[in-house]
């Protein structure tokens, strides 16, 4: 019941309510056609996800806020605002990643209430508040002392919108204020958020300054202030910067690093910085769904076909090229140097959601799991308190290829990755379920209790499953009333013997790997749709179960021949999951070893091996002698001691 509460109290807040007033906000006029479940909706139960959602809320969220202390990143707002002495600290960017790790906080505390952490994010809030100039300007680098402001940004605002992130840092004010907003139903933070979403809003637009930002982000943060405000001129805004991007009228093109040489609905490619082009396509995902329009359809389909057909890594991760953190040339996917920002995962991740809300198509989901368990995932260690910036597919264990470090930081200079899992990793149960009308889509497959509506009836269903590690899920029906609805259950990309879209990728073999799906015990006929199990037409009731089987298997992977770096190597798969050689498994060596396929691959479950894991092993050769290998989730390395790790494995000849 307190699920269905809280989820019910959200979608009012969403879209009715302003804040704690009575003032009616008129819904949308267009929507995405697909709504998502909040995440408020939905409990995890799931022995793979909740001991990392309970180390995101202990230990990383804590541990976040504590650098951002120690490092002046919250001291900034109290300088600005007059209660501290003393210079800025730290790059000029900071404010945002203090902005996300609220963000994570709120989604953290609506799920599990720590009156500690509400007392200290209160705190912080009006220390923000405080740094706010009258007229809502907030960018602390240039309050604190304009004379001084970091690299000569200088007095005046809005001088360098290419480089000084003033408009970057307040889209992630926007963001943490409306789910600060959500989870507490205080303004405090929404009423800076508008305040300065209002200044923004009165200095660009048509006749007004025709710039935009060189690092897009605000064009998220001001679809949800709309969402939240029911104001339209945030909608409005949202558009302009994306209508703006690429047209030369009015502002100087920054060129192709920033996805600023033509505008979007001429672009074919994806190009230039990995993380800013993710946010710039989700923001504009989120403004063609929320305005109604399809002009953008094209582009979006023909840069996302670009990047997963030539452009993206087997684990998800986006960005090959270190030196501008972006995409590189067609098929260079260079696995020792791949730069695969953590940040760069999370923004495919947050466009391919929305991608899938608007559209509908598996893909877009496929691509979110495949992202989540790998790219993603091993952004963060075990323990919650280190983090990868890039994440390479390759290292002789070595070279610093972290920001300088072989192994895993516990901060970066630059620390937009750490607090980026910050956010992300509690609002996941968001992201498992979604209703369109009487259809229920199951997209992720992680043990949870969730309730939601579907067509005016609450939905109470409880999902079980042993996922990544075994294919069986079970959903039950818990709802006392029947409830007619459509299941939509997805059918992964691998168990239809797809990598991804494309010839990117592809298994060495084609297997059947559909077990079967019975309901109440018994065996049904599939219908597949869209690749989703359809589930029609059925009223759902008490203790109705339904059970879906994927087998899993090791599964061998080839690349593209046009990929120069893993020519003549193979990668291993099971379920969603990458698989790894690391040098703690192996100490003769990693990169000079050579798997034989015509070997047998053994998959086994070690519970005692990094927290609980499935291994692959088999027969391998290293300086002629036949040896083994055992080969771990990409998530789970570098959390021993560091060596060398390959993704790609060399082939025997």
């Amino acid at each position: 019941m307190r699920i269905v509460i809280i989820g019910l109290c959200l979608f009012f807040l969403q879209f009715f309510l302003p804040g704690c007033t009575n003032q009616p906000v008129s819904r949308p006029h267009h929507d995405y056609p697909i709504t998502p479940v909040p995440f408020t909706s939905v409990k995890v139960v799931d022995d793979f996800w909740q001991p990392r959602l309970e180390t995101n809320r202990t230990v990383t969220v804590p541990y976040a806020f504590q650098k951002s202390e120690e490092t002046g990143r919250i001291s900034n707002f109290a300088k600005a605002g007059g209660l501290e002495e003393g210079d800025f600290e730290g790059i000029y960017f900071n404010d945002s990643d203090v902005f996300k790790i609220i963000e994570g906080a709120s989604y953290s505390l609506q799920v599990d209430p720590d009156p500690q952490l509400k007392h200290y994010l209160d705190e912080v809030i009006a220390k923000i508040a405080d740094a706010q100039e009258p007229d809502g300007y907030l960018y602390t680098n240039r309050t604190i002392n304009p004379a001084k402001a970091a690299d000569g940004a200088g007095a005046q605002r809005w001088t360098n919108l290419k480089r000084y992130h003033e408009l970057y840092n307040v889209g992630h004010l926007y963001e943490a204020a409306v789910a600060h907003y959500q989870a507490t139903g205080e303004r405090s933070l929404l009423d800076v958020a508008i305040r300065n979403a209002d200044l923004v809003a009165s200095i660009f637009g048509p006749g007004k300054n025709m710039g935009v930002p060189g690092h897009e982000e605000i064009e998220i943060g001001l679809v949800k202030l709309y969402r939240v405000t029911g104001d339209e001129k945030y909608l409005d805004l949202a558009r302009f910067f994306i209508e703006q991007r690429g047209n030369a009228r009015g502002h100087e093109l920054y060129g192709p690093v920033f996805q600023d040489h033509k505008p979007l609905r001429e672009q074919e490619k994806a190009v230039g910085h990995a993380v800013r082009a993710g946010y710039f396509y989700a923001g504009a995902t989120d403004v063609a769904a929320m305005t109604g329009t399809d002009e953008y359809d094209e582009a979006l389909r023909k840069i996302w076909e670009d990047i997963v057909y030539r452009k993206i890594y087997l684990t998800g991760g986006i960005g090959a090229e270190p030196s501008y953190e972006g995409f590189g040339p067609d098929y260079e996917l260079p696995n020792a140097t791949a730069y695969t920002e953590t940040c760069a995962a999370v923004a495919l991740m947050l466009w391919n959601h929305r991608m899938f809300l608007l559209k509908g198509d598996v893909k877009y989901m496929d691509l979110f799991e495949r992202t989540l368990y790998n790219g993603f995932l091993a952004g963060v260690s075990f323990e919650g308190n280190t983090f990868f910036y890039p994440n390479p597919l390759e290292t002789d264990g070595v070279s610093g290829f972290n920001q300088g470090v072989c192994g895993r930081s516990p901060w970066f200079d630059c620390s937009c990755c750490p607090v980026n899992v910050v956010r992300v990793m509690p609002s996941l149960p968001g992201y498992i379920y979604a209703t369109r009308d009487e259809d229920v889509f199951v997209n992720l497959f992680i043990g949870s209790r969730a309730a939601f509506d579907v067509n005016g009836r609450t939905l109470d269903l409880e999902q079980k499953t042993r996922y990544p590690w075994d294919g069986r899920v079970e959903i039950t029906i818990g709802n006392r009333k029947a409830v007619p609805a459509t299941f939509n259950i997805r059918i992964p990309g691998w168990v239809r013997n797809q990598v991804m879209p494309g010839d990117l990728y592809h298994y060495t073999d084609s297997r059947d790997l559909m077990g079967g799906v019975t309901i109440n015990g018994v065996k049904q006929r599939v219908t597949v749709r869209d690749g989703y199990i359809r589930l029609k037409n059925r009223h759902w009731k008490r203790d109705d179960k339904i059970e879906v089987l994927f087998d899993m298997e090791v599964r061998q992977v080839v690349s593209n021949e046009k990929v120069a770096a893993d020519r003549g190597k193979i990668a291993f798969e099971r379920g969603p999951l990458v698989y790894c050689a690391e040098g703690a498994d192996n100490p003769d060596g990693v990169l000079a070893m050579a798997i034989d396929t015509a070997g047998s691959f053994e998959y086994r479950f070690r519970g005692e091996l990094l927290r609980g894991v499935g291994t692959i092993s088999g027969p391998a050769e290293t300086a002629g002698s036949v040896t083994a290998f055992t080969a771990i989730p990409y998530y789970a390395w570098a959390n021993r001691q560091m060596g060398e790790m390959a993704v790609w494995l060399k082939l025997t000849q």
